[in-house]
């Protein structure tokens, strides 16, 4: 059996083991490639950046585990970002999946900046309703959420203070995989109350919203797990999305290279059988 026929009869597990081991070892230890930002990424964190000391900033999270790798860095990075510029959170959901999530976000780096529940940050909760939550969250927010997330009276919490509707909100961070989500927040925050909106969202649904990023409709984008790379790049950390980028860049390039090797061997096999 010569070496053509020995690759055409390797066993496809081989294959798959190289490809696991692709994307685990860049998880591991990662590689560090190369990452350039966008303009859309550019102007999310610049957005964030222009806030001053004591800010707050809403941030919504409407997504889920089935999202997670490309949106909760995401939630990751802008819940550092904040803590490190000193601005307050206030998180709500309009997906109930999304509540814990973003609780978990906030408090890793709440532990990181030494952050404080109910001082610094707090969680709202979700309330269904959509559309209607956001118009009745802007025109009143402690009558819309009277508990936060695990059931407490918002008027517990000193960050609460003086917080009555969307006039004492700087900027509005909707975390979105789906409907509901950043498309509503910019038809009634920004279409109606004229509040400054940014967004971030999954790789497959990003091209639709840069109308509104080119109308000035969104203050930034982030589009998908290079979106939320391209941001924690900005920031200079390595998070998972970072992680994640290695991993998909050597996992691609070793199927492309799978590729080219099995055809370059069957057009050598086939021009040796004629």
């Amino acid at each position: 059996m010569n070496i053509i026929e020995r690759f055409e009869k390797i066993d496809r597990r081989i294959i798959f083991l190289l490809v696991l081991l692709a994307v685990i070892i860049p998880l591991l230890f990662p590689i560090g490639f190369k990452i350039k930002t966008s303009e859309p990424v550019q102007k999310f964190h610049d957005a964030i950046d222009a806030l001053i000391p004591g800010s707050m900033v809403l941030v919504s999270c409407e997504y889920d585990p089935s999202t997670m790798p490309e949106v909760y860095p995401m939630n990751q990075a802008l819940a550092r970002h904040c803590f490190a510029k000193d601005l307050k959170i206030i998180g709500m959901g309009l997906w109930p999946q999304g509540i814990p999530l973003n609780q978990a976000s906030m408090e890793q780096a709440a532990e990181e900046y030494g952050k404080e529940y109910g001082v610094d940050y707090v969680n709202l909760g979700y309330k269904a309703g959509g559309i209607v939550v956001i118009s009745s969250a802007a025109e009143n927010i402690p009558k819309t959420f009277p508990l936060d997330y695990a059931g407490r009276p918002i008027g517990e919490f000193e960050i609460m203070d003086g917080v009555k509707n969307f006039d004492n909100i700087d900027l509005i961070v909707s975390l979105s995989a789906g409907d509901p989500g950043v498309r509503e927040w910019i038809m009634i925050a920004q279409g109606r109350y004229g509040k400054k909106v940014a967004g971030g969202v999954t790789a497959v649904s990003a091209p639709a919203f840069y109308p509104y990023l080119n109308a000035g409709q969104l203050q930034g984008l982030i589009g998908g797990m290079k979106g939320a790379a391209e941001y924690e790049t900005i920031l200079q950390t390595s998070g998972t999305a970072t992680r994640g980028m290695d991993a998909q860049s050597v996992a691609h390039g070793l199927i492309i290279f799978f590729i080219l090797f099995a055809n370059f061997f069957y057009l050598i096999g086939k021009r040796r059988k004629k």
